[in-house]
């Protein structure tokens, strides 16, 4: 159930913007344990097919990436993140199973991208969000710059997350 629950958050943006006759190309989605990725990769290959699922974790916490590259979960130690919702140790069989078919990859960011994000969010959206909410936006961000992600493609972020102590929100922008 927790699968399904979380992954009404894509299926509400896929509605969204299909509605408006748009299909998007990517869809940039934050990974912890794999139950908000994987419902998001089940309500795009329901309703935008054509559209590729990408995942987006901490560097020091690339448990998801590298299970999905050796085709087993990977355990690793607590990662040390400012990106504490995806300070996971290892994602869950279940999750394994459906992010092995249906989502295309897993990228990592650095907490510095993260920060940026934050900023990003607070200066033009006027959004506070918590580093583990950035990491998909940092992704985009990412593989725009890196070319990987055409110009003129249409890209869904998934932002998850406003649980952050304003104390430290200020001190990682700072």
């Amino acid at each position: 159930h927790v699968i399904a629950g979380q992954g009404t958050a894509g299926k509400e943006l896929l509605e969204e913007i299909i509605g408006q006759g748009q299909t998007p190309d990517y869809l940039f989605v934050c990974v912890g344990g794999g139950g908000l990725i994987s419902g998001c990769a089940l309500a795009v290959h329901e309703l935008a097919p054509g559209c590729k699922v990408i995942g987006v974790e901490p560097e020091a916490g690339n448990d998801a990436q590298r299970s999905l590259e050796t085709g087993e979960i990977v355990h690793i130690d607590t990662p040390k993140t400012i990106a504490d919702g995806a300070q996971t140790q290892h994602i869950g069989k279940l999750t394994f199973e459906i992010m092995k078919h249906k989502v295309h990859k897993i990228i990592t960011v650095t907490d510095n991208e993260l920060i940026s994000g934050m900023r990003f969010f607070g200066e033009r959206m006027k959004m506070v969000v918590e580093p583990t909410g950035c990491l998909g936006l940092a992704g985009l961000k990412k593989l725009v710059a890196s070319g990987e992600i055409p110009s003129g493609s249409k890209c869904g972020v998934i932002i998850s997350g406003g649980n952050i102590d304003m104390e430290r929100y200020c001190d990682l922008l700072s």
